[in-house]
């Protein structure tokens, strides 16, 4: 028979840090690790990749019902992308905003310090950012240029939206619509 922590007689809860945004935080870290592990980088990037695609349309479909749109506009995929990574915690915001790309910085992670070395978990961040930004705008490339994951004090996250001669040369994922 197990012993209970809690007893009857007491009252106050037990001082463990521990709650669902943490555990699901934790949950995901230990995943994206496992899966650097068993599958390597690329292939853990690949297989987040796909869940951050799929949330991306789901996510991309609840802002254009609440928008009353059925497409955004550059200006709101903007705007979608900060909100919505902000309202998980992110401490994201728009450095530059052209027809040809918007460039995102970020201070803080949504993942706080489960983010360190699980670079793989930042394919949610790109597949979110590009999946949303295709969608509405025909084409998407997302480049990490710098990731709190990999070590930087912050992010800076391109999003290219026409394939131009420095969206061509750089590093990075493509999404179409």
């Amino acid at each position: 028979m197990t012993k209970s922590l809690v007893t009857e007689a007491s009252t106050a809860p037990l001082d463990v840090s521990l709650d669902s945004n943490l555990f699901l935080r934790t949950l995901f870290r230990e995943l994206s690790g496992t899966l650097q592990k068993v599958v390597g980088l690329e292939e853990a990037s690949e297989l987040i990749g796909v869940v951050g695609k799929s949330m991306g349309r789901e996510i991309d479909r609840k802002y254009k019902s609440a928008l009353q749109v059925y497409n955004l506009s550059r200006e709101q995929v903007a705007e979608v992308l900060v909100d919505l990574k902000n309202r998980i915690k992110g401490d994201f915001y728009i450095i530059e905003q052209t027809d040809e790309k918007i460039v995102f910085g970020n201070r803080v992670c949504p993942f706080g310090d489960k983010i360190k070395n699980r670079p793989s978990m930042c394919m949610m961040t790109s597949n979110l950012f590009g999946s949303i930004a295709a969608e509405n705008l025909g084409y998407a490339k997302v480049e990490l240029q710098e990731t709190i994951a990999k070590g930087n004090p912050g992010c800076r996250v391109v999003v290219y939206l026409r394939l131009t001669k420095e969206a061509e040369n750089a590093p990075g994922r493509e999404y179409f619509k």
